[in-house]
């Protein structure tokens, strides 16, 4: 009997579709098998809870009666969480691309009963417009030639699966060094706007990975440029409307070139980025803008994401009452209702809150006009914010996807462990801890990650995304904390992840693992998507690993994954941002040892620097360290009465004894 089989789903994505009159399917063998036994092709709908084109366009077509019909007698329909299943995402995704069109959400494809796709595209409105076809004109044309011409799709289909799979193969070794490196952040300095920030032209996204690129060539050379391209990025995003000025937290990107008109949502994994930078940014500049917006946005996860035993939740939707970004506008009668003529003009003139409004009649709180706040304005300005706040948690609120995802946990508890201690904020690091025990308790089989977890319910067994990112949380806890039980932890799932994941041909990492179901084939995907590849994360693991063990095996897999992804990222470089960066962490990577009676002073010292090209080894003495370490005999010199040594390559400094002296050593050389 067909039906909608979503009822019983714990993806929040899924359960808004549950009561559409599309027979839905999740992704399934038995979806597969329906479409076998009735000769019907598939058509496989992607999506994710805060896609405001994924809601306009289940309301225009998946909850219409009369197009749902259509759906339902000419194929098997499919709806995949792309959050949940992205491994499911990216072979479709890459197909759409194989294709020419440009990729987004809700991606649409055709498959045939095997999951071959022959077809597809993105948004398809209900009725015809702006030269785009009606969605029920192209499902029966679709239908016809998969029922009378089989040869045509067979050719699209068999084209599709061999470009998908050339994709994976590496063309020839390449070499990139430090001197590369810099040459290639100078390319991409020069796609910035230095007035706006961020990428010239509108859309703008934060682009986080690219951002580290160029603070990791700031770091290398000293050249204020890099720092000032991505400092002003920063600055104009703490000041504008992608900002949210009441709640804390950063939308997903802004619609617009200066950064006033977000896309509403708001989504784990960019603010968790954006606070690792902000972080950098404050240690760099001191400018307390930095650490005010990196506090807020800690305080909006703890309000607003965190579900029951500790781990964060997903993203909040762009739309309310059906309205994006409802819940975040203003009028400035509004304002007045809540603060009073007086207070309403003093917050209006600081957010530009005006009587006919900066965006489509409505007003987006920003300090774009105004600046930065000095310390005596924001004083009267935080009660007037907090007030605000609270008249607006009467409204609907947009929707929460409440699932836990491995990999978006581990980027937010590596963000408050690494920006906890450079701010000194121990809660920080204690908020991301409860977290990782969450992911380690609750999303794990047999010592083995889960991906997705809601309502009790894990999806299982995870990616190689989640072991990277993981992994890369483990290692910051233990960087900021001392504890072994973060690094037995992290080596633990490499093991686990080289024996489920490994990609012989490549040295890299499949995304699914080795009993992880059937797909019509295993993607390996080397590019960044909203968030770093996973081959970026564990090629950084792998380098900090052998460093805090001593076991240079891991530098020797490190070394075989560059070999077999750089080939592949050479096309599109800018694509493979977080590569590069693994790549600076292996030519340049510091270890700071420290050992004595104050060692944990000279490791907070430590943690207080730029955390992204350094590994802290405790040292109670020598024999903690491999035979060859080059740090060996010094600790053995100085572990009375402590020290550190800085080790760059096989060389180390001589011991520091004034861990205030610390900083100077780790200080980015002169500009080149």
């Amino acid at each position: 009997m067909s039906e909608n089989r979503l009822a019983n789903e714990t993806s929040p994505y899924l359960i808004q579709h549950k009561d559409n009159p599309v027979h839905w399917w999740p992704w399934s063998p038995e979806a597969f098998a329906e479409a076998r036994s009735t000769s019907k092709p598939v058509l496989l709908s992607v999506g994710y809870a805060a896609c405001h084109w994924c809601h306009v366009m289940a309301h225009e077509s998946f909850e219409d009666q009369a197009t749902a019909a259509v759906m339902n007698e000419l194929f098997v329909n499919i709806k995949v969480d792309r959050e949940e299943r992205p491994e499911v995402d990216e072979i479709y995704m890459s197909a759409l691309q194989h294709l020419g069109e440009q990729g987004g959400w809700p991606l649409t494809m055709f498959l045939d009963a095997d999951g071959k796709p022959f077809w597809g595209g993105t948004y398809f409105p209900k009725t015809a417009q702006y030269g785009r076809p009606a969605f029920t004109d192209v499902l029966r044309e679709l239908s016809r030639i998969y029922r009378e011409e089989p040869d045509k799709v067979g050719k699209n289909r068999d084209a599709l699966v061999a470009a998908l799979r050339q994709k994976a193969r590496p063309a020839g070794k390449v070499t990139i060094g430090i001197e590369d490196l810099d040459k290639l952040a100078s390319q991409f300095l020069n796609l910035f706007d230095m007035e706006k920030g961020g990428i010239r032209g509108a859309p703008k996204f934060p682009q986080s990975a690219v951002l580290e690129v160029l603070w990791r060539a700031a770091e290398r050379t000293g050249s204020e440029s890099f720092f000032n391209a991505v400092i002003v990025a920063l600055r104009n995003m703490c000041e504008g409307g992608i900002y949210d000025h009441l709640g804390g937290g950063f939308a997903r990107y802004s619609v617009d070139d200066r950064w006033l008109v977000p896309h509403f949502e708001k989504m784990l994994y960019d603010n968790a980025q954006l606070v690792e930078l902000l972080a950098l940014a404050w240690g760099k500049t001191g400018d307390n803008l930095f650490r005010r917006r990196s506090s807020e946005t800690v305080e909006w996860l703890k309000r607003e994401m965190i579900v029951e035993g500790g781990g964060f939740a997903s993203s909040l939707d762009a739309d309310s009452e059906g309205e994006e970004g409802k819940f975040y506008v203003w009028s400035l009668a509004e304002t007045e209702s809540v603060l009073g003529a007086e207070d309403a003009a003093f917050f209006a003139k600081a957010y530009d809150i005006t009587r006919d409004g900066n965006f489509e009649g409505h007003n987006i709180p920003n300090r774009l006009l105004s600046g930065s706040a000095s310390a005596e304005e924001d004083a009267r300005l935080g009660p007037l914010r907090a007030k605000l706040l609270e008249a607006r948690a009467a409204r609907v609120r947009p929707g929460l996807d409440d699932k836990v995802l491995a990999d978006w946990n581990g980027l937010t508890i590596a963000a408050l462990a690494n920006a906890g201690a450079m701010f000194g904020e121990s809660s920080w690091i204690e908020l991301g801890a409860k977290a990782f025990r969450f992911v380690s308790d609750s999303m794990t089989k047999n010592s083995r990650l889960g991906h997705s977890w809601r309502a009790g319910g894990l999806l299982f067994p995870g990616l190689s995304s989640d072991y990277g990112s993981m992994i890369r949380a483990a290692l910051a806890l233990h960087r900021t904390t001392g504890e072994s039980g973060y690094l037995d932890r992290a080596i633990e799932w490499e093991k686990l992840l080289d024996k489920h994941h490994a990609d012989p041909e490549t040295g890299g990492y499949f995304l699914t693992a080795d009993d992880g179901g059937e797909l019509i084939l295993r993607p390996n995907s080397t590019r960044d998507d909203a968030i770093p590849n996973p081959h970026a994360w564990m090629a950084q693991n792998l380098n900090r690993l052998a460093a805090l063990t001593g076991q240079y095996s891991y530098l020797e897999k490190a070394d075989r994954l560059f070999e077999g992804v750089l080939p592949l990222a050479t096309a599109n470089l800018f694509g493979h941002a977080s590569l590069l960066s693994a790549l600076d962490s292996r030519l340049r990577l510091t270890e700071i040892v420290v050992t004595g009676s104050r060692a944990e002073e000279f490791a907070k010292a430590a943690l207080a620097q730029s955390f992204l090209a350094s590994a802290i080894l405790r040292v109670p003495d020598e024999s903690a360290l491999a035979p060859d370490h080059p740090a060996r005999q010094k600790v053995a010199a100085a572990k009375d009465e402590g020290a550190a040594f800085v080790c760059r390559g096989e060389v180390c400094s001589l011991p520091i004894t004034d861990p205030a002296k610390l900083s100077d050593a780790l200080q980015p050389p002169p500009a080149r």
